[in-house]
């Protein structure tokens, strides 16, 4: 490779990353014009105020929108502007001049590069926060609040100790037929039971109804304490009856970490809500390299009929990438692969893809 970067270069750069920014910014209008003629109802039946729908939740929409579909415009952007300098007879001139097409795919790996890093930089710092006031608006002015109950919740919230739940209302912050267990040298040395259990913001901790609580001892003489009430403060929270899809997307990458290595070790099966927003953080922008790669190797090409036929075949590859990765999703759900597996299988096979068509591209 020649270095420094020469005046194709910054061209080639100039020309992706101005039509990447230029097509979001066109979509991101035509989103928030759809998104406010449909919600427009629920902002003036809510009361929302002006500051929080343009402040708190459409500037907050548009990052979470960028990093969502940036491997849909990264695609359709090479396609478009490589597939018009194919027709002009841009390609041909470069590639007549010397160049071979693997220097001439330099500009594009560095703009990938640039798009990746926004990409990450987003997900990792940005797109938390920026969900945790939008989902907060959401659930204020826009979806009305469900009444949810879980069942059978089974937690180890501490080596030794393990609770179980019958069944979790979210309509009151109650938990029914609520058990702990506290177990040393695989021996059951304790069990805590209550009818209910109720979240107490006061003290930040459980109330427990009509208890009753057993201690085994060796002797077989076990001691037996019951009562109508009690306060307890354990490692379980009101936030671990809450934690699903919605709320991961809220954490930072280091409180994403560390709520993956709790529900691991309680046996939380919410686990793979964490895992997948772990992956996705990393796998998404590494995707702009291989939609890149593809979008020069379809486009270089002059087609006879112009260059509709290459933005189709780019939109209809773009649009199978983005559901393939949703779809993949649903192998965590299932319990089929594991998240990393799962999440990383469209990059794995789009990059296959990816070096094949490479390959015969400058032929």
């Amino acid at each position: 490779m020649n270095f420094p970067l020469k005046k194709l270069d910054w061209y080639i750069m100039k020309r992706f990353i101005v039509t990447f920014f230029v097509a979001i910014l066109l979509i991101i209008g035509i989103v928030i014009i759809f998104d406010i003629s449909e919600k427009i109802d629920q902002f003036v039946s809510n009361e929302a105020p002006l500051e929080a729908i343009i402040f708190d939740y459409y500037l907050n929409f548009i990052p979470y929108f960028i990093n969502m579909f940036s491997p849909l415009f990264v695609f359709i952007t090479v396609i478009f502007f490589t597939s018009k300098m194919a027709q002009n007879s841009e390609i041909v001139a470069i590639l007549s001049c010397g160049i071979s097409f693997h220097r001439m795919m330099v500009p594009y790996v560095i703009s990938a590069a640039i798009i990746a890093l926004m990409s990450l930089g987003l997900n990792l710092f940005v797109i938390p926060q920026a969900n945790e006031t939008r989902l907060a608006f959401e659930g204020k002015y826009v979806k009305e609040q469900k009444n949810l109950t879980s069942h059978n919740v089974h937690y180890q919230i501490s080596p030794g100790e393990f609770v179980y739940v019958d069944a979790f209302s979210t309509w009151n912050n109650t938990a029914y037929k609520f058990t702990l267990e506290k177990i040393k040298d695989n021996k059951l040395v304790s069990k805590l039971s209550a009818e209910t259990a109720v979240w107490d913001t006061t003290f930040n901790g459980w109330k427990l109804k009509k208890y009753f609580i057993r201690d085994y001892v060796d002797d077989m003489d076990d001691n037996i304490r019951s009562g109508k009430q009690l306060d307890t403060v354990i490692n379980l929270t009101l936030d671990d009856f809450y934690m699903n899809k919605k709320t991961v997307e809220r954490l930072s990458q280091k409180k994403l970490l560390q709520l993956i290595e709790t529900q691991k070790m309680r046996g939380d099966s919410n686990v793979m809500y964490a895992e997948i927003e772990q992956h996705n953080r990393l796998s998404l922008p590494f995707s702009a390299f291989i939609l890149t790669i593809i979008g020069v190797a379809l486009s270089s090409k002059k087609r006879r009929g112009g260059i509709g036929w290459n933005i189709a075949i780019g939109i209809a590859l773009s649009f199978s990438y983005i559901l393939f990765m949703r779809f993949s999703q649903m192998f965590v759900y299932t319990g089929v692969l594991p998240a990393y597996i799962a999440i990383w299988l469209p990059n794995l096979i789009f990059a296959f893809v990816a070096a094949g068509l490479y390959r015969i591209a400058p032929k």
